[in-house]
This record gives C-alpha cells, sequence and structure tokens, in this order.
C-alpha cells in the first residue's frame, strides 16, 4: 500500500511580477507597467513563470493588471491573449494561471476610482471577459483599496463564470483602510460571489492584523504581502542576500495559516525565494498534521 502525501494545507500563489521584471533589467515604466514584457521581453516574463512554479507556486498570474483598454489602447485584447498564452506555457501542466483584473486608475489612490457603477461594470466586464476566452482557470481581482469599486469589478468576474478571488489592499503604507474596514469591503465581495477574499500588497510585518479580520468573512481567505520597507531586510535584496529576507517572510506566513490563510504568495519585492520559502513552511505543516 502505497504512503499517501498530506494534503497542502495552502494554495501557494507566485510572487511579485513587477518587481522581477525590474530585476533583471526589464522597464516597467509607463501605463502598462508589467505589461511592457509582454511585447518587449516575453522571454524574460516567461523565466519569471517558470522560476515561481520551480519555487513551488501552483497558481500563477498573468502580466495582465495593466492590459486593459484605457492603459494598454487598441491591441489590449491581443496583449491580453498573450499574456496568458506566455504564462500557460511556462508553467507545468496541473498548475493554475489566474487573470489579474486591477483598478481602472491608481490602485494607491482610491479617491481616483470611478463612480460610475456602469462604468466599472463595463470596464472590469470587458477585461473579465477577454480573460476568460485566452483561457485562465480564475479571476484575482486585485490591490482594491476603494471598496464600491472592488465590488464592482468582483461581480463583473463572477459573471463570466470563472471562479473570482479578491484581493483587497490598505496600501504600501498600510494606511488606506484599516482591518476591520478591509474585512467588510471582503465581506461585501463575498457577498457578491467572491469564493475567495484576501490582502495584498501590505507589509508583511503588518499582514496579520488584516489576515485574522478576514477570518470573520466567511470564505476562504489569506493574503500575498509586499516586502515592506527596504529596511526591514524582508525583500527588495540582490539574490545572494534573498535567503535572509525569504525566511522573514515565511515565518511572518505562518503566523497568517495560524489565523485560518489557506492561500498564501508574495507581492512587490518578493521573489522566487520568497515563495520556496514559503512553500517549504506550508509543506512542512501539512506534513505534520
Amino acid at each position: 500500500m502505497h504512503a499517501s502525501h498530506p494534503r497542502p494545507i495552502a494554495e501557494v500563489l507566485d510572487g511579485g511580477v513587477g518587481t522581477e521584471l525590474w530585476g533583471r533589467g526589464v522597464s516597467t515604466a509607463g501605463a502598462l507597467w508589467s505589461g511592457n514584457a509582454i511585447r518587449n521581453a516575453p522571454e524574460v516574463l516567461a523565466a519569471i513563470h517558470r522560476d515561481y512554479a520551480s519555487a513551488g507556486a501552483t497558481v500563477h498570474t498573468a502580466a495582465t493588471f495593466r492590459t486593459k483598454s484605457r492603459s494598454a489602447g487598441e491591441d489590449w485584447e491581443d496583449l491580453t491573449r498573450r499574456a496568458v498564452a506566455i504564462a500557460r506555457e511556462a508553467v507545468p501542466r496541473g498548475h493554475r494561471v489566474a487573470g489579474s483584473v486591477a483598478p481602472l486608475e491608481d490602485c494607491y489612490r482610491p479617491d481616483r476610482a470611478p463612480t460610475d457603477r456602469a462604468l466599472l461594470h463595463r470596464e472590469h466586464g470587458e477585461l473579465a471577459a477577454a480573460l476568460g476566452r485566452a483561457g485562465v482557470d480564475l479571476l484575482l481581482a486585485e490591490t482594491f483599496a476603494a471598496p464600491h469599486e472592488a465590488v464592482a469589478a468582483t461581480e463583473a468576474c463572477v459573471a463570466t463564470g470563472l471562479e473570482t478571488w479578491v484581493a483587497l489592499t490598505a496600501g504600501p503604507s498600510g494606511d488606506l483602510l484599516t482591518p476591520a474596514e478591509l474585512a467588510a469591503a471582503a465581506r461585501r465581495c463575498a457577498d457578491a460571489g467572491a469564493s475567495a477574499v484576501l490582502v495584498n500588497c501590505v507589509p508583511a510585518s503588518r499582514t496579520l492584523g488584516y489576515v485574522e479580520a478576514l477570518a470573520r468573512v466567511g470564505v476562504r481567505f489569506g493574503a500575498y504581502a509586499n516586502a515592506g520597507d527596504q529596511g526591514e531586510g524582508i525583500g527588495w535584496l540582490p539574490a545572494s542576500e534573498a535567503g535572509r529576507g525569504a525566511a522573514r517572510y515565511a515565518t511572518l506566513a505562518r503566523a497568517w495559516v495560524a489565523a485560518g490563510a489557506t492561500i498564501l504568495g508574495g507581492c512587490c519585492g518578493t521573489g522566487p525565494a520568497h515563495i520556496e520559502a514559503v512553500g517549504r513552511m506550508v509543506a512542512d505543516l501539512s506534513a505534520a498534521h
């Protein structure tokens, strides 16, 4: 009789893509941000996806954060399709590819989020539908700090029939939403059909309070944090020094698991070393159960 492998206690997402592109010499300047690589460095983008798969990630987010029509122009759908294809071809069969749906304006300026509900539904729905046609496995509406836009994006994504996760942010300094406000927005997104709610791009050292608040929403939850200020020594580090920061990140993520998180990854300032450390932590905890 063969021994069964312990079921992981959490799914592992990939880490920062924009950070990795910058670190590998690919410009992320301009409205397209990480989407520049779809046109200019598809081989580097594919290598990043492969590196995250090798590190242990099994859910990979295509570089569609800024491929909506208002950011990418007339060829937005071709860029969207190509981003999904690059991710799909780079990762092993059986891994899932998520389509990123981001705020229409600046993700850290919720005051700039459009308030026209019909416009929000139309533009988010346009990208969500294109991601569905491109063959993503799920939709990840991410980095929303404006609750009303997060809810509209959720509704547009859910309308495609695809599994929808929603990630809310309190910003790089953790000052845009309190844990209670973020959890209230997450609850509205869950009511709109999101099957999982997350906090993302909050400093890892300040993420636990948000995760604990999400535990009361009533659906699956998780976190993919940023590395915080460079002085914290968690991320934004050269590869030769990444190990120490990655270990610190995994230690923080272990507390998120203790709070009930079942989806873990990384955001800005994190890289494959961080995801590998998180994956090892998840495997160790799974084996111990």
